[in-house]
């Protein structure tokens, strides 16, 4: 007898506030593409204010004890990194699957101006770079949720990916 699958939750915590209308809609838009059963939620954290006379490290600390707060319970957290793991789409696809057989949340974790607190990286199950170029912050949102929604559809036999 086939285990039914659990539905899939995305969750993308990233730092920053103010982001441009274009980055929302991105992010928007490929929410509303996930298959059914799948979610992709943003949860967007306050960035600690650079001109507090704080350290990079205090302001890094800030930053992360906000994750922490923010993360689902039960799940996995992915940070995203420059040094990171550098997956193809077909290996992210790879790693869904895997993923979906654990079950729980995936929390995908986008740093600030000053990347992400280096305690925090090393408590998460896989730092993963998203480009060998330098990405705005708010670009690597949009970005992420393509590549989830790109590495769905390799999954789900959708034409949407081509190779």
């Amino acid at each position: 007898m086939r285990r039914a699958q659990a539905p899939l939750k995305f969750v993308v915590i990233a730092v920053g506030t103010r982001m441009p209308s274009w980055v929302s809609d991105g992010c928007r838009e490929y929410a509303k593409r996930m298959p059914p059963g799948t979610a992709l939620d943003l949860i967007e954290i306050k960035a600690e204010a650079r001109t507090s006379g704080k350290t990079v490290a205090q302001l890094l600390a800030a930053e992360a004890q906000r994750i922490r707060a923010a993360l689902p319970k039960g799940g996995r957290v992915v940070a995203l990194d420059e040094r990171g793991k550098d997956l193809s789409t077909c290996g992210l696809a790879l790693q869904i699957e895997a993923w979906k057989q654990d079950g729980g949340p995936v929390a995908f974790l986008i740093g600030g101006a000053d990347g992400l607190d280096a305690s925090l990286k090393k408590t998460c199950a896989l730092q993963l770079r998203l480009s060998s170029l330098t990405l705005p912050h708010g670009l690597a949102r949009v970005l992420l949720a393509e590549q989830l929604y790109r590495a769905l559809s390799i999954i789900g036999g959708h034409p949407y990916h081509r190779e």
